[in-house]
């Protein structure tokens, strides 16, 4: 039977005052089970990005309840939660957020010695995390020496080796050429498909999202459809996203 790793119930948040209420998030419910791989898609302020800033507590909801493990994250205090975030959640950027004065070896070790790993635990997680992500080369170059796609990765590899119960990305492809977002979507699969990585990912690109096994879409804070691509292939899913971002009203121009 598969686990479940993020139950998100009823969440809400508002934003501004009594006179001038914006409802980002509208009573939003769904289930995330270990090892799947959700798209997050919607228009421009449907309130996708907030449903992740949420989930991945850099913002707090209004009223509701977020589970990841079992573990309600809206009642845990500031101290709980930064210690939560650091052991049970990865994230990657579309900036990256890799830092400029360390390799791309210790930006990855970074999040471990953190956590208080031993050096020899840290070399032999960070040498078996670079050979999925084939990133060995790149271990002893610093940011401004590698290319996009070589950075992207490096972000990858920071977010997975903490072993995280949910691996966030917001727009991961936003930064990158074709080539290097086909290659971090390659990547994302091979986390998901080789390590059971689960991962949920905000995109308004439908190309990147058809990467994903399941799309939930949001309109106006609320969840508007939901597909799963089952046994379709990668190109017959796309077809699907499309029809249903016609339906949102979205312009197709803005999913490619």
């Amino acid at each position: 039977m598969s686990k479940e790793v993020l139950k998100v119930v009823n969440i809400e948040k508002y934003y501004g005052n009594k006179g001038n209420v914006t409802k980002a998030i509208n009573n939003i419910s769904f289930e995330v089970e270990e090892g799947e791989f959700v798209g997050v898609m919607g228009t421009s302020g449907s309130g996708k990005t907030t449903l992740l800033n949420c989930i991945s507590t850099i913002d707090s909801v209004t009223s509701g309840h977020i589970f990841i493990n079992d573990n309600d994250i809206t009642e845990l205090n500031s101290k709980k939660l930064a210690k939560f975030r650091r052991e049970q959640l990865g994230f990657i950027f579309q900036d990256f957020n890799l830092l400029d004065t360390l390799t791309a070896y210790e930006n990855i070790a970074l999040a471990l010695t953190i956590c208080k790993v031993n050096h020899k635990e840290i070399d032999r997680r960070i040498r078996k995390i670079a050979e999925k992500l084939n990133i060995n080369d790149v271990l002893e170059k610093y940011p401004y020496e590698m290319s996009g796609g070589q950075k992207q990765r490096i972000a990858s590899a920071r977010a997975i080796i903490t072993n995280p119960s949910l691996i966030l990305a917001d727009e991961p492809t936003g930064a990158l050429d074709s080539n290097s977002a086909k290659m971090l979507l390659e990547s994302l699969n091979d986390l998901n498909k080789n390590l059971n990585a689960t991962i949920m990912m905000v995109t308004h690109d439908a190309f990147t999202a058809s990467y994903a096994s399941k799309i939930l879409f949001i309109k106006d804070g609320k969840i508007f459809n939901e597909i799963i691509r089952g046994n379709d292939s990668r190109k017959v899913f796309f077809d699907r996203i499309i029809e249903v971002v016609t339906l949102l009203g979205g312009d197709a121009r803005d999913v490619f």
